[in-house]
């Protein structure tokens, strides 16, 4: 009989059965400038679980984050001219921000207003660093207020949630995972349906909602791929997005220099690192409190690093923690790396100075764009065909005057106009016309020249106004014809005295 045919003995005075090897933990290496902080070893994601964080910056971190969301939530929401506040109406190509209204012709304003908050933001990167990542950021904002709330509410600590993802799979486990997905889902569909309200209007996004989802199949595919992508980015990819997709924190070494004001470990008086009470130690105890509560799990310790989003958790959690063992707080801290070396932080310098002169140029293009917009667009083109024409009377322009009201309320405008020659007849435009809100009319003008009087092609204005006379805009146009002694000399070839 086979070995594999008797069973082990059993019983008293029997040898236990050996036990199975459990599946080795994936190696988890410490955070290391020379790593991606979270990949492990082996290759595999580590899922960070940042601990909770009490202090000045945090609390004053949580309270910009919440006025943030709330002004993403409500600015769909309060009417400003009959429109909401932030109204990007694609459909009639109209964009109203508070009150102001751009046409898509004035898109190229767009450029300016861009270039100005780049500007900004490389001004603020050398003054102070990642403080947007940190603060405003979206990614930040939403991951930290909102999901990772969720996460904390429904699964507990960062302990407590790390000892669930190792716990085996149990129904209490299942339960808490399909609610906290749940609502990771639901969140992620009112982010979208919010966002989808800047460009359709919270009605429409309402009536969309209550219809067949065939009538809007392309807002409901867009919903379908936004919440997706939102949910994706908020309950798996997390972190991974600043450190591998967004360029910013690679844009952050070329922006600042060593003066930059940024989050720093204080080295000098920190280290060697030991408990309390360890001779020759320096001030931080080795608690690893800064490792814990980071958002992107670096040791701060090691210095500036890509991942560090400037979120000032570090700085809250050494401070709690000195503050405890009675050390002086700022270990660590929002400083340059010049002064955490014992040097001096200059504040004014080239970078610094080039920044700012570019930033005040492109806000005051950007001021000078935005205030030469009327509530008026307006274009001439001639009417398709012939440049001109001539007959025996007369030689004849024909232009299609294409006018858009900006405002949100009717609007008389008087076109004019000027420059025309003697023996020019002008049809089109004797007489103010009224557009309606956000509505254009297009109006033939047609200018007759009599051959009579006619010396050949000229330039001419059109100059629209309203009735108030609140600002004007000028056009130059050139009427088109023949040289004038060619029609004098088919005019004698007729016999036609003129």
């Amino acid at each position: 009989m086979s070995a594999a045919s008797n069973p082990p003995p059993s019983g008293p005075g029997s040898s236990p059965r050996p036990t199975p090897p459990k599946p080795a933990a994936p190696a988890r290496h410490v955070p290391s400038r020379d790593f991606v902080t979270t990949i492990n070893d082996d290759g595999s994601r580590l899922f960070l679980h940042p601990a909770d964080v009490h202090g000045w910056f945090t609390r004053w971190r949580r309270h910009t984050g919440l006025v943030l969301i709330a002004i993403y939530l409500l600015l769909p929401w309060i009417p400003v001219d009959g429109y909401p506040a932030v109204f990007l109406d694609l459909a009639e190509r109209r964009f109203h921000f508070f009150g102001y209204t751009l046409a898509a012709q004035d898109a190229w304003l767009l450029f300016f207003g861009l270039t100005g908050l780049g500007f900004a933001l490389f001004f603020i990167t050398a003054l102070l660093g990642r403080v947007w990542c940190g603060w405003a950021c979206p990614q930040t904002v939403f991951l930290e207020h909102i999901y990772r709330r969720i996460e904390r509410m429904i699964e507990g600590d960062a302990q407590t949630r790390r000892q669930l993802d190792a716990a085996p799979l149990t129904g209490r486990k299942l339960a808490k995972r399909v609610l906290k997905h749940a609502l990771y889902v639901l969140t992620s569909l009112v982010i979208t349906h919010l966002f989808l309200a800047y460009f359709v209007s919270i009605p429409e996004v309402w009536h969309m909602m209550t219809t067949a989802p065939g009538e809007h199949w392309a807002a409901f595919l867009f919903m379908v791929v936004a919440s997706g992508i939102l949910y994706f980015n908020f309950a798996w990819f997390r972190e991974q997005l600043c450190i591998v997709i967004c360029p910013y924190g690679r844009l952050q070494s070329a922006l600042s220099d060593d003066h930059t004001i940024t989050i720093g470990y204080d080295a000098k008086r920190g280290e060697p690192r030991g408990k309390v009470g360890t001779p020759d130690a320096g001030a931080c105890v080795a608690c690893n409190r800064c490792v814990q509560v980071c958002p992107t799990g670096i040791d701060i310790r090691h210095g500036l690093q890509l991942e560090c989003i400037g979120c000032a958790a570090c700085i809250d959690a050494c401070d709690e923690v000195m503050t405890r063992v009675k050390r002086p707080t700022g270990l660590i801290r929002y400083d340059s790396l010049v002064a955490l070396a014992g040097g001096k932080t200059r504040w004014i310098r080239p970078r610094i100075i080039v920044y700012f002169i570019l930033l005040i140029i492109g806000a005051t293009v950007a001021a000078f764009a935005f205030s030469g917009v009327k509530p008026v667009n307006f274009s001439v083109v001639r009417m398709t065909g012939a440049a001109y024409f001539v007959d025996r009377e007369d030689v004849r322009n024909q232009f299609m005057v294409r006018l858009l009201n900006k405002a949100n309320v009717p609007t008389r405008f008087v076109v004019s106009v000027l420059g025309l020659p003697p023996g020019v007849a002008q049809n089109g435009f004797t007489e103010p016309i009224t557009i309606a809100p956000l509505a254009e009319q297009v109006t033939p003008l047609v200018l007759l020249a009599d051959r009579k009087h006619y010396t050949g092609p000229f330039k001419f204005t059109l100059l629209i106004t309203d009735e108030a006379q609140s600002f004007t805009i000028r056009r130059e146009v050139e009427f088109l014809g023949p040289d004038a002694r060619l029609l004098q000399e088919e005019d004698q070839a007729r016999g036609i005295k003129r």
